[in-house]
């Protein structure tokens, strides 16, 4: 016995051709759910691809005056709906289906110019951009707000004496200012990465008809101005079907919180009382339900699980791509993905930039330990190749073999008679240690003073360092600035526009 059909719901937008039936209901979970989960992200940008779709149509003379006014009333009334109070229908389909449907509830046949000269992926291609390049402003503006934050920080801290680490281990003496720039110019190398990706999303998959065109006279430069876009997409198969700036736009997110996220790794290390050498705001911290004594840096794993969050999305998106062409799956998945993705991160690095702002710097517990742990072991080394005949390794043997004897003997640093000795047992002859002075070469300040190479820690390239961040800074801030301003104007001049081609 063949099955019975489902009656189509009424509206349902392919009862009238080959598709006869309402959807399975597991279609409609699995399937059309998904897409309408879309729709609190969508809908207002997608209202507005509508919008301007009808604006350039009438601008065209292709959809006749008895329409126009209905048109442009019907959508504006849609827009101006909530999202959550919209009355999406997930038996329809994705969000586009139910805007049309419930336009040509309100204004009749007039709705049936929505569709003329595009697909709905068009209109769903415009709104995810639309709604994507706005966070990607926001994360462009917070990355340059974290290297401001970082900037700021550095130079309150350029002469803060601080050993730095490698592998948790003290390895040369610098100050604080010089490590927190270490982080400022990976910030801004993330801000460029954002651009970058926002100049993809930023450009107009608008107006190309179907893969391969249209009839219709669509004006594409036009459709492009009126949703301030900088650009349009040349070929019209790649504007509806391109992908690969996903990636790109996933891997400046997940290199942004990264970034973050190594920052804040070592910030929990150095809040700890065992290295106690910061302590993040309170603002940013939490206590415990149980533990009255606690104040635990809770912004830190915040931002480092965002992080690892990013990476699972980049990953689930470059695997989305792995599709032939023309399918839905590349994307139908990755609306949600990539634009929450980016909202996160930018959430994220603003975080992290409040954390820089609020961090409480022990400065005598930064300078006690920079006078510990053979900090200056390698000036040691370098000043006895400097000023003796020793070659380098021949010098790092003898210095390495004198730490060893200080700790041996209970010491925390390096000290002549050690040095002595060490010379002795590996060249043989004590007198072939140069005449140095031990005490001044373990001077941490002195050591950091020596650092004059450009980007060393030394104060005038620190300074030199500071003074590039915050041009950097000015500048990519400035152009996201600008792009932001854009997109936020563009409402206003698009209904501008409408009102005027739809009188």
């Amino acid at each position: 016995m063949p099955p019975v059909p489902i009656a189509p719901p009424d509206g349902y937008l392919g009862a009238e051709g080959r598709i006869t039936s309402g959807p399975a209901p597991a279609m409609e979970i699995a399937g059309y759910g998904y897409e309408i989960g879309d729709a609190e992200l969508l809908h207002t940008a997608m209202g507005r691809s509508h919008l301007a779709h009808v604006t350039m149509l009438c601008e065209q003379g292709v959809i006749p005056h008895a329409d126009r006014a209905a048109l442009f009333d019907g959508l504006v009334r849609m827009i101006e709906i909530p999202a959550g109070d919209f009355p999406y229908e997930r038996r329809l389909g994705d969000v586009y289906n139910s805007q049309e449907k419930w336009l040509e509830d309100e204004i009749g046949s007039a709705a049936g110019w929505l569709s003329a000269g595009r697909t709905r992926r068009e209109a769903g291609r415009i709104a995810f951009r639309l709604a994507l390049r706005e966070r990607l402003a926001e994360l462009g503006q917070a990355a340059v707000a974290l290297a401001r934050s970082l900037t700021t920080a550095a130079e309150r801290h350029a002469e803060t004496l601080a050993p730095d680490y490698t592998y948790l281990q003290i390895a040369q003496a610098t100050t604080f200012g010089h490590y927190l720039l270490s982080f400022a110019y990976p910030a801004l190398r993330d801000a460029d990465r954002i651009a970058a990706a926002l100049a993809w999303v930023d450009c107009s998959p608008g107006g190309v008809g179907g893969v391969a065109g249209s009839r219709l006279p669509l004006d594409r430069a036009r459709l492009a101005r009126l949703l301030a876009f900088d650009g349009v997409i040349e070929h019209a198969r790649d504007a509806m079907w391109q992908t690969d700036g996903l990636v790109d736009v996933c891997a400046a997110a997940v290199t942004a919180t990264t970034n973050c996220a190594r920052l804040a790794q070592d910030l929990e290390i150095y809040a700890s009382a065992e290295f106690g050498i910061v302590q993040v705001g309170v603002d940013v911290s939490r206590g415990s339900a149980l533990m009255p004594q606690k104040r635990n840096p809770y912004a830190l794993p915040v931002i480092r699980g965002a992080a690892g969050l990013a990476l699972g999305r980049l990953t689930g998106v470059a695997a989305m791509q792995q599709t032939p062409s023309a399918r839905t799956d590349n994307l139908m998945y990755a609306y949600r993905e990539v634009i929450t993705g980016v909202q996160t991160a930018a959430e994220v690095v603003d975080l992290t930039a409040v954390v820089v702002a609020g961090l409480i710097i022990s400065e005598d517990r930064l300078r006690q330990l920079a006078h510990t742990g053979f900090a200056q072991a390698t000036d040691v080394a370098e000043t006895l190749c400097l000023h003796g005949e020793l070659d380098y390794r021949s010098a790092y043997r003898v210095v390495a073999r004198a730490a060893a004897l200080a700790v041996a003997d209970g010491h925390c640093d390096l000290t002549d008679a050690a040095l002595a000795q060490a010379c002795e047992e590996i060249l043989g002859a004590s007198s072939a240690l140069p005449p140095i002075d031990l005490q001044a070469l373990l001077d941490p300040q002195a050591a950091v003073d020596s650092r004059t190479i450009k980007g060393g820690a030394a104060l005038a390239s620190v300074c030199e360092m500071i003074r590039d961040c915050a041009e950097r800074s000015t500048r990519a801030g400035a152009a996201f600035d600008r792009a932001s301003t854009r997109f936020q104007r563009m409402p206003a001049a698009l209904l501008s526009a409408a009102a005027a081609a739809c009188r």
